[in-house]
């Protein structure tokens, strides 16, 4: 990946609060979200995101997200745990000094607690897709 790539990716990896879809949600009225009626929202040429429930910036939500083919997210960590299942292509999650990360196909679960510096990648031939779910807005924490 070039340099100016990489700057490209961690500026909107960083910007990611900013960039979200509020869906408000009511515990007591059925939902149904079909994924024709998903709104994704470019972060940049390799990442997309579109809100299922609640408010990504602000507090607790569901967030469907797709990367890009060959696509690896800098190293980085989170405020809030967050809990993840892929639902398209092959993933990994690598942590930080992890040398061999399982793929993940459709259906894998991963979780990645709060503070835990980790990676996020697409590494199928194909576009990847997955949702994950967390109790605390989404943030994006450069490794050190």
């Amino acid at each position: 990946m070039s340099q100016i790539t990489k700057r490209s990716v961690l500026a909107s990896c960083v910007a990611l609060a900013t960039l979200t879809s509020a869906y408000a949600f009511d515990a007591d009225a059925p939902v149904v979200l079909p994924m024709e009626e998903q709104v994704f929202e470019p972060l940049n040429p390799m990442i997309e995101m579109a809100g299922a429930w609640g408010d990504r910036a602000t507090g607790q939500h569901g967030t469907f997200g797709t990367f890009q083919p060959d696509f690896m997210s800098p190293f980085h960590a989170h405020t809030g745990a967050y809990h993840g299942v892929v639902i398209e292509g092959v993933m990994t999650n690598p942590f930080e000094g992890e040398a061999n990360p399982p793929e993940m196909v459709p259906g894998s679960y991963w979780y990645v607690p709060a503070g835990v510096s980790h990676a996020t990648a697409c590494v199928s031939e194909t576009p990847c897709r997955f949702y994950f779910h967390a109790d605390e807005s989404f943030d994006f924490i450069m490794a050190e």
